[in-house]
C-alpha cells in the first residue's frame, strides 16, 4: 500500500513516514505544503492520504475539497489541532473519512490508517483469507497450510495488495505504482522477483501469472 502525508511540521511527517513504513509496511510520499500535496494526490495512486489542515501555501480544507470534485475518492486521514465541532463537521462534509487530533498516539494513527484502506478495498476484516494463503494484516504475519511466518518487507506488501484485490488481474504498472514511493528503486524485473519467491515459500499456484494482464492470488489449491 502507499500513502502520502501532507504536512507541514517536516519532524512530524517523517515520525509519521517512519511507523507506517515500519508497523503497517506502507510506501510513503510526504508533501510539506498544501499545493504540492494536490499535485501528488491528482497525480498518483495513492491508497491513503493523512492530511494536515493547517499548511501553507493551500489549506488541507481547499486541498481536500478540490480533491472530491476532481472525482478522487481516495480515503483521507485527517490531522488537525481544531478540536471544535464545526471543524470536525467541515471536514466531514467536505469528504475526508476519518480525523485525529493533534495531539495523538501514532499507534492510534496506525490502527486508522489499515482500518481505513481496508475499508476502501471493502475488506472489513483485518484477517485476509484467500485459498490456503491468510495474511493478518494486524500483526502482518501470513498462515499457509498451518505455518504461520513474517515476510520481508516488500513480499509482504505485495502479498497484501494482491490479496486486498483478490479475484482481479494486477498489472505489473499497477503494482509498481502502489507498492513503490518516488525514491525507492523501481527496477524492470523487480515484481517478477518478488512473485517469484512468494510463489516458492506457499507454492507455484499460489499466484498466477495472465501473460500480457498481470498477477492474480489464488491462494493456491485446499
Amino acid at each position: 500500500m502507499r500513502a502520502l502525508i501532507v504536512e507541514d511540521e517536516e519532524r512530524l511527517a517523517h515520525n509519521i513516514g517512519r511507523m507506517l513504513e515500519e508497523h503497517t509496511s506502507f510506501a510513503v510520499d510526504i508533501a510539506t505544503d498544501g499545493e504540492a500535496g494536490l499535485y501528488m494526490a491528482l497525480g498518483n495512486p495513492y491508497d491513503l492520504i493523512i492530511l494536515d489542515l493547517m499548511l501553507p501555501h493551500l489549506s488541507g480544507l481547499a486541498l481536500l475539497e478540490k480533491l472530491r470534485a476532481a472525482g478522487k475518492a481516495t480515503p483521507v486521514l485527517v490531522l488537525t489541532a481544531r478540536d471544535t465541532t464545526e471543524d470536525i463537521i467541515r471536514g466531514l462534509d467536505l469528504g475526508c473519512d476519518d480525523y485525529l487530533t493533534k495531539p495523538f498516539e501514532m499507534a492510534e494513527l496506525c490502527a486508522r490508517a489499515k482500518a481505513l484502506v481496508r475499508r476502501a478495498y471493502n475488506r472489513p476484516d483485518p484477517v485476509l483469507k484467500v485459498g490456503d494463503v491468510e495474511i493478518n494484516t494486524a500483526v502482518r504475519t501470513v498462515t499457509y497450510r498451518g505455518k504461520t511466518e513474517r515476510l520481508p518487507a516488500m513480499e509482504y506488501r505485495l502479498l497484501e495488495y494482491l490479496a486486498m484485490r483478490a479475484g482481479e488481474v494486477v498489472s505489473k504498472t499497477d503494482i509498481i505504482e502502489h507498492l513503490y514511493d518516488f525514491n525507492s528503486d523501481r527496477f524492470s524485473n523487480v515484481v517478477e522477483v518478488y512473485v517469484s519467491s512468494l510463489r516458492r515459500r506457499f507454492g507455484a499456484q499460489t499466484i498466477q501469472t495472465l501473460r500480457g494482464q498481470g498477477y492474480i492470488l489464488t491462494g493456491g489449491r485446499t
